[in-house]
């Protein structure tokens, strides 16, 4: 038995909100602000009651609608309740123990395998009316004793319900009637579990680790060794009895006994002060301190976690705040995991549900891939009692971790993006797939690669897709000239820039060769805006082959009869050769789905047109690169440079010994504010589109 998919409605972000769960692990990623929390939140205050709903919970986009719904003149006819909702869809097989479900069942037929399960914090019709009725009152009040000068303005409506909520809105609990034949709900067909008395208790156990963990490396914390008495508290409630358990309290009997003949002595001043009293008196009872050592408040007051390094031992808050937090984190997991077990006399609920937050907190790298490489290990039993009765385990992991997200398989990932304020949505990887039927090595290769090295782009909103090396390491400062350029200009004009710093967006930039029509599709998928850099690589026919075939070749631009680029041969598809060259920047938008992306390349510039970046960088900037050319490293038949017949395309195609070596060379021979040379116009341009909103 399993969760299979939760929907959401107008908490917070999640106005209308859907996502499948896997069986096991659900990895949910997204930038932030985009309701990660919010699902842990909804899943607690619905199903552990822990805490109460507020106004703020509301969804922004219901808050409006609730409050003109009060406010209107005209008072609407019946509607059914409005407010937060949740839906938790479950499936079950032949195997499971149906026991607990049987009376939330809505339909007997046994190709029906699924329950949905409602939850509703909601205002019904009659309450919206004595809502109405009692604003009215309050504005009347209000307004009253501000005539009274008891305050100086009155409290709104917004005021008005953050007050007086929980008289309007009621927790509703239910099981649907799910059609399996059109795979949808009656909503009109339910059971209310309140009024019959059904707990869902036996049905879900979700608990979770918040991001917001209890570990710090203070000197006199103790978090671990907490942790370690309540673990062996967990194990002690319910059935995991073990030989170790048992040894313990046999030496902890010995213990006492010896301590016992120990206290005799040392406590026989006051004994004999008690005696001489009259606090004993003779012929009746005498008295005797003994050792009472309890195991559970041994535990609890003088276990202490240490490491060990060089033979020495020291205590755990000397250890650095990752390795603190994910120790931390596998005892929690493991004092959970009791807690799922429950009691020896109690069974486990049909569905444990776990939620971990965040578990990168405070962890580097290498230690981020370990977690999620063991954490699939460390869960994979599920509930796993010693009395034989079992029960699986489903998991939601939420991160911002691309080293996470690296070392993940693509069919975990849930993938949440705000589609505006209001509204977040969920996304399957597992659905890209479909994207690519016609070509499914592209999805093959494009799985690889973001698993491999570029999975920061899951966390971006907008991204640059380059070439190679060279664009990698040149971008970052080219949009710092850029930044200052514009800092510059628009302070000469007296205005205000209205958009961010490029360095300052969650700009990511990814390396993806001529492969960049691949991507298409992934982009797509994120929605966000993005600017691919490429080379108009010109060509023309300069030879025929024994066959008669025209051979073709690399060539000046001004020489070329078309481009090699697969890149513009696929997004400018439509665009001949002469148009190409002189397409501006507008023309070069392409709408894919809801993003928008930019394919920028060489354009004329000072009276030439280039075929490459190198080409492009060393036309504008030759009498830079001039004085310089001795010092540079990436460059051979300096001499070159010194005859003036020789144009940027001969000198990048005979001079540039290694375009990575070239690129540094320029970074290391820069001035402060990188004013001794200018970036090519194709590659400003499109930064400047990109910095826009």
């Amino acid at each position: 038995m399993r969760i299979y998919k939760i929907e959401i409605e107008n908490f917070r972000l999640l106005k209308d909100f859907s996502i499948d769960i896997e069986e096991e692990l659900s990895l949910v990623i997204g930038k932030n602000n985009t309701g990660k929390t919010s699902i842990l939140s909804v899943l607690d205050k619905f199903l552990n009651e822990k805490n109460k709903f507020t106004y703020d919970d509301f969804n922004i986009g219901f808050k409006n609608d609730l409050e003109r719904l009060i406010n209107a003149l005209d008072v609407p006819d019946e509607f059914p309740p409005k407010g937060i909702k949740l839906k938790i869809f479950i499936e079950y097989n032949d195997k499971d123990d149906l026991s607990n479900v049987s009376r939330v069942l809505m339909d007997l037929d046994p190709n029906n395998n699924k329950i949905v399960l409602g939850f509703e914090y909601t205002l019904a019709y009659s309450d919206f009316l004595k809502i109405r009725t009692d604003y009215a009152a309050f504005v009347v009040s209000e307004i009253t004793k501000v005539a009274n000068k008891k305050k100086s303005k009155p409290r709104e409506l917004k005021e008005f319900l953050k007050q007086e909520l929980g008289k309007y809105f009621h927790i509703y609990k239910m099981s649907f009637e799910y059609d399996i034949a059109t795979e949808t709900i009656n909503n009109n067909n339910f059971i209310d579990l309140e009024k019959e008395g059904i707990s869902i208790k036996n049905i879900i156990d979700f608990r979770y680790i918040s991001a917001r963990r209890d570990v710090t490396n203070k000197e006199k914390e103790n978090t671990l060794s907490k942790q370690t008495s309540s673990l062996h508290k967990k194990k002690e409630d319910n059935s995991d009895q073990n030989q170790a358990t048992e040894n313990f309290k046999d030496q902890l009997s010995e213990t006492d006994n010896t301590l016992s003949d120990i206290y005799k002595d040392l406590f026989s001043d006051v004994i004999k002060k008690v005696q001489d009293f009259g606090g004993i008196k003779l012929n009746d009872t005498d008295i005797a301190i003994i050792s009472t050592l309890q195991h559970r408040e041994l535990l609890e007051g003088n276990t202490t976690v240490i490491y060990t390094h060089d033979d020495h031992k020291l205590p755990e808050h000397y250890n650095g705040l990752g390795y603190m937090n994910l120790i931390s984190m596998i005892f929690e997991i493991e004092i959970l995991v009791q807690d799922f077990k429950r009691d020896k006399d109690k069974k486990p609920a049909d569905i444990n549900l776990l939620i971990i937050e965040e578990p990168e907190a405070h962890t580097h790298p290498q230690m981020q891939y370990v977690f999620i490489k063991n954490i699939k290990k460390l869960l994979a039993e599920g509930i796993k009692r010693d009395d034989g009765i079992n029960r699986p385990l489903q998991y939601i992991i939420t991160t911002h971790s691309s080293h996470i997200v690296a070392d993940s398989d693509f069919d975990d990932i849930k993938y949440l993006k705000a589609e505006n304020k209001n509204n977040v949505v969920a996304k399957n990887l597992s659905d890209l797939r479909k994207q690519y039927d016609a070509d499914p090595s592209q999805y093959q290769f494009l799985k690889q690669y973001l698993t491999i090295s570029r999975a920061e782009i899951f966390f971006a909103d907008k991204a640059v897709l380059i070439e190679g090396d060279t664009e990698r390491i040149l971008i970052p400062t080219f949009m710092r000239k850029v930044d200052l350029e514009e800092a510059d200009r628009l302070k000469a004009e007296g205005k205000e820039d209205t958009f961010l710093p490029l360095l300052s967006q969650n700009i990511s930039i990814i390396e993806v060769g001529a492969y960049s029509q691949i991507f298409e599709k992934f982009i797509e998928f994120l929605g966000i805006k993005s600017l691919i850099l490429t080379d108009i690589d010109a060509i023309k026919v300069v030879k025929q082959d024994d066959k008669g075939q025209d051979v073709w070749g690399a060539c000046p631009v001004d020489e070329g009869t078309k481009t090699s680029n697969s890149a513009i041969n696929y997004f400018l598809s439509t665009v001949v050769w002469n148009d190409l060259k002189t397409l501006p920047v507008g023309n070069r938008i392409i709408i894919i789905g809801s993003c928008t992306v930019c394919i920028c390349y060489q354009q004329e510039e000072n009276a030439y047109h280039a075929r490459s970046f190198e080409d492009a960088f060393i036309h504008i900037n030759r009498a830079f690169i001039n004085g310089k050319k001795d010092e540079f490293q990436g460059l051979q038949n300096r001499k070159l440079f010194d005859e003036v017949a020789n144009n940027a395309y001969v000198l990048a195609g005979s001079c540039i010994k290694k375009k990575t070596h070239f690129a540094l060379d320029i970074l290391y021979h820069s001035d402060k504010d990188f004013s001794n040379w200018n970036i090519p116009a194709y590659i400003k341009n499109g930064l400047l589109w990109l910095k826009q909103d």
